[in-house]
């Protein structure tokens, strides 16, 4: 996801960004940006979108449903890491899709979400 690692921004404004990909009743619970692409997951799934092209007007938005995630594993930033990963295996893939998150993101949050997800 983008060239730097995602810091976590308010999940009320990527809600109403947001609005017109969210089910009824669909809850933003947790959100990251880079300097362009955004990262969210709800109660119901992993949204990435991507920013593309100089101005930004090409957007491709990917929507992984829990159900399609493996497993999922997050890895903290040690003392000389910037960051820290998130990485998800999908049904169907090779590679794992991995998102860097800023040092200071709320892991133990991130680690509940996911599993309440995926563990159902």
């Amino acid at each position: 996801m983008g060239l730097f690692s995602a810091t976590e921004v308010d999940t009320n404004e990527i809600a109403r960004r947001y609005a017109a990909l969210l089910l009824d009743g669909e809850e933003v619970l947790i959100a990251f940006k880079t300097v362009r692409d955004i990262a969210f997951l709800t109660d119901r799934r992993l949204c990435l979108v991507n920013i593309q092209g100089w101005v930004g007007k090409k957007v491709a938005i990917q929507s992984i449903p829990y159900r399609s995630i493996t497993r999922f594993s997050l890895e903290t930033a040690g003392t000389f890491d910037l960051e820290a990963d998130m990485v998800f295996w999908l049904t169907g893939t090779t590679q794992p899709l991995e998102i860097k998150i800023g040092r200071g993101s709320n892991l133990a949050m991130i680690q509940q979400v996911l599993a309440r997800g995926i563990l159902r």
